[in-house]
């Protein structure tokens, strides 16, 4: 059965506020580098399309944390369930995710990723949801702030499915 999907943030919308916040990272950096790393598997589509707007040399990994399951709210339960491939010692890391909820993902993600001793942690987030917050996390780069609503596109899924959609839409059941 499909769901009925209505556009909350428009394919363009979504290209120029990338487009600014590549530029804003390129600025932050000018003269070092940025190491991506993504949070699988919804924040793909995003970091392709950052890195593309970053001026300054990127590199990138993937991590895989899960707090979802296929519902449409957070279990509460964090779990890795993919570890980044290189060491992060000494890099500029700027870790994408997709959509903070309730922040538990990231509350628990980035003490470990501290541990690990980069030279700078700073987390750009697609999408924001303030109102679903339990757990505070500092959002160094937002794209959007959104309503208390499930969404879906531009990497964000319904059990697994819409995330090629070219916008962000809210899913309507």
């Amino acid at each position: 059965m499909e769901s009925k999907i209505s556009v909350l943030i428009s394919e363009e919308e979504v290209d120029k506020k990338i487009r600014e916040l590549g530029e804003q990272i390129s600025k932050d950096y000018a003269g070092e580098s940025v190491h991506l790393v993504c949070i699988l598997k919804g924040s793909v589509f995003i970091t392709c399309e950052l890195a593309k707007r970053i001026t300054v040399p990127v590199t990138m990994d993937f991590m895989s944390v899960s707090s979802y399951g296929d519902g449409t709210k957070s279990s509460g339960i964090v779990k890795l369930v993919k570890d980044l491939d290189e060491t992060i010692e000494g890099k500029n890391v700027i870790i994408v995710e997709d959509i903070i909820d309730s922040g538990r993902t990231l509350s628990y993600l980035l003490p470990v990723l501290r541990e690990r001793r980069p030279k700078t942690l700073r987390l750009f987030a697609f999408l924001d949801k303030p109102e679903r917050r339990v757990k505070e996390v500092p959002v160094d780069y937002c794209g959007f702030q959104i309503p208390d609503e499930f969404v879906v596109g531009y990497g964000l899924d319904y059990a697994q499915r819409y995330r090629n959609l070219p916008y962000v839409g809210i899913v309507e059941v």
